[in-house]
């Protein structure tokens, strides 16, 4: 199978992450961390490097099957939308059997690195591993696909730390919540470029039933409880002052992205998408790795 993906040669690997978006790991991988240094911290002070690994492959691998099971179940919305229609299935740049292939490949390196962890992680995968698809034909029976993606990235930082303690304590499930929140919340603004397209077409969503301005709204009273939800992670985790700059300046990033973006004037969204949101997984990940390290954590 690996073998026919290869025989494509590396300008087929190159056209599918494309397809997947790697780079955009960026997104949910720190929380990942955050959850795996802070449970580790809790347990040992130390950092387990082997663990870390897995969860790396075990998050970016997961990713990948949702990013790719995504296009091609909607390829054919894609084809209709002015902005997707370059995509690499839609061109034909990429076959669906490569895709396929792609996204077999990289659930096996899931399964693989969840059944290195622990066998509680193995159990789970197959859970997770539906939650992330379900998100992919979201917008084929509720307004809210938003909702469905929000608990898809929920998994991330909770699995990471069910992979080092066995348990998800309340602070991995406030840390859980805010990832979602966050990232559920900006794809709310993100969505809202694909409003006409989507009532044109068929495709729901809630921007598309409800309307942009009220999307924006909705959005900016998500990111409100994301902010709540990582002030109850860092006093649940016992984190210090770092982290507590790091969430101040996310907060100030997050009404940055808000005030950059109106009902009347989308132009700025990618900025608002792919900058802000980049600094914020980033930039959150430095300060509580900073915290981490001066309440002890070693290598």
């Amino acid at each position: 199978m690996v073998g026919q993906l290869e025989r494509g040669g590396p300008g087929v690997v190159r056209r599918f992450l494309r397809l997947v978006m790697i780079e955009h790991s960026v997104f949910a991988l720190p929380f990942a961390y955050i959850a795996a240094l802070t449970a580790m911290w809790q347990q040992t002070r130390s950092v387990h490097w082997w663990q870390l690994v897995l969860i790396t492959v075990a998050m970016v691998s997961a990713r990948t099957v949702a990013m790719a099971a995504n296009r091609i179940l909607d390829r054919d919305f894609d084809a209709l939308n002015p902005r997707t229609a370059r995509r690499e299935l839609v061109t034909g740049q990429l076959s669906v059997r490569a895709a396929t292939l792609g996204t077999l490949v990289a659930l096996a390196a899931f399964l693989a690195s969840a059944a290195a962890l622990s066998w509680l992680c193995l159990l789970l995968a197959p859970i997770a591993v539906v939650v992330l698809v379900l998100y992919s034909y979201g917008k084929r029976f509720t307004d809210f696909p938003q909702a469905l993606l929000a608990l898809a990235q929920f998994v991330a930082p909770v699995g990471a730390w069910i992979a080092v303690r066995g348990t998800a304590p309340n602070e991995a499930i406030a840390l859980g919540l805010a990832v979602g929140s966050w990232i559920g919340g900006f794809d709310l603004i993100y969505s809202c470029q694909d409003a006409e397209v989507d009532r044109r077409i068929g495709s729901r969503s809630f921007p598309a039933r409800y309307g942009i301005r009220a999307a924006l709204r909705t959005s900016a009273v998500v990111h409100v409880g994301t902010l709540l939800c990582f002030i109850w992670f860092g006093v649940g985790a016992g984190l210090g002052w770092l982290w507590w700059v790091g969430v101040a300046l996310t907060g100030l990033v997050l009404v940055y992205e808000h005030s950059i973006v109106r009902a009347n004037d989308l132009s700025r969204v990618n900025r608002a998408f792919f900058t802000a949101n980049g600094v914020i997984g980033i930039g959150l990940f430095g300060f509580a790795l900073a915290d981490l390290a001066v309440h002890g954590l070693g290598t």
